[in-house]
């Protein structure tokens, strides 16, 4: 039974939304969180904070036995694609050597389940329609970082034997419907540029590439609303913890949606005249991406409560406002 979760990276967009949700399902959550990217505000006030670096092992060992915890969930990481290709030894070293210091830290301790945040940008380019047995060869250096803590993590939970469950995030956005967190963090983030865009007198949208080989030229992603995100994680814990299966399973849905129509939808979304300026391609960037989701719909039997655009942008703004 689960009673005592950590979350790395807990003061972050998505490790807030988690909380929420595991919160709300009364399950006691401790946080471990550097603040580098997170923010103390999106902390929930029912969680127990941590200001530590996931690669402190002695200090994350101390607070996984002091507090008895069963369940990891580890979100902490860099992830912006572009930041990574500038600086790649910073990624290595956060996200691998950083995975590779907390699973030392769980090593002979009370924890059963580990979840991990992964990305759909381990796969390879061109795939479209991708399911987890896809063909892996990432295009990123962020999305090399990731299939390399994949293969850590299973490594070291067979042998300590602790249940895993890798989800493969494929294009999250939104915020909370309660309108408490929500992505605060200046990053490339699409939704979030957007947003802050539209808030402008004369809001221009940018679009990287409109000479793609897809519907409109410009690229097609499966965004999937973070509250949809923060539940799967909840229920795969939960799952894993009751019949001691681990699972690799990709986190979208089974929808493709274009950049372009997403910046129509922000100007649907406002009285403002909207720019949408085109620019060249960036490096990183995959074509087409679309989650194959059955598995996951298997395993938890799911249903998504906010796969609409319409929703996904609306939640984006109203959390803008509120800046």
């Amino acid at each position: 039974m689960i009673k005592n979760i950590l979350i790395t990276g807990g003061a972050g967009y998505i490790g807030s939304h988690i909380s929420e949700i595991l919160v709300k399902n009364k399950k006691k959550i401790f946080i471990v969180d550097n603040l580098s990217t997170g923010y103390r505000t999106l902390i929930n006030k029912k969680a127990k904070f941590f200001k530590v670096n996931i690669l402190e092992v002695k200090t994350v060992k101390k607070i996984i036995q002091e507090n008895k915890i069963d369940s990891v969930i580890h979100l902490a990481a860099n992830l912006i694609i572009s930041e990574g290709e500038k600086y790649p030894k910073k990624y290595y070293r956060n996200n691998v050597v950083g995975t590779q210091n907390l699973l030392k830290a769980c090593s002979k301790s009370t924890v059963k389940n580990f979840i991990f945040s992964s990305t759909a940008a381990i796969y390879k380019d061109g795939q479209f329609k991708v399911s987890e047995n896809s063909i892996i060869k990432p295009k990123s250096v962020y999305g090399k970082t990731k299939i390399n803590c994949e293969k850590i993590i299973q490594s070291f939970c067979k042998r300590n034997n602790i249940n895993y469950g890798i989800l493969r995030y494929f294009n999250i956005a939104g915020s909370s419907p309660s309108g408490k967190i929500g992505l605060i963090n200046k990053s490339d983030h699409l939704f979030k540029n957007f947003s802050r865009e539209v808030m402008k007198k004369r809001p221009v949208l940018k679009i990287y590439g409109n000479d793609y080989k897809t519907k409109d030229g410009s690229c097609i992603r499966d965004f999937i609303h973070v509250s949809d995100i923060a539940e799967i994680h909840f229920k795969v814990l939960e799952k894993i913890d009751k019949t001691n299966k681990s699972k690799i399973l990709n986190c979208g849905y089974n929808k493709g949606t274009s950049v372009l129509d997403v910046a129509n939808e922000f100007k649907k979304q406002t009285s403002k005249k909207v720019k949408i300026l085109i620019t060249k391609r960036r490096k990183a960037d995959l074509v087409k991406i679309i989650a194959s989701n059955n598995k996951l719909m298997r395993f938890i039997r799911w249903k998504p409560k906010f796969n609409n655009l319409r929703k996904i942008v609306k939640s984006c703004l109203m959390w803008e406002k509120r800046q």
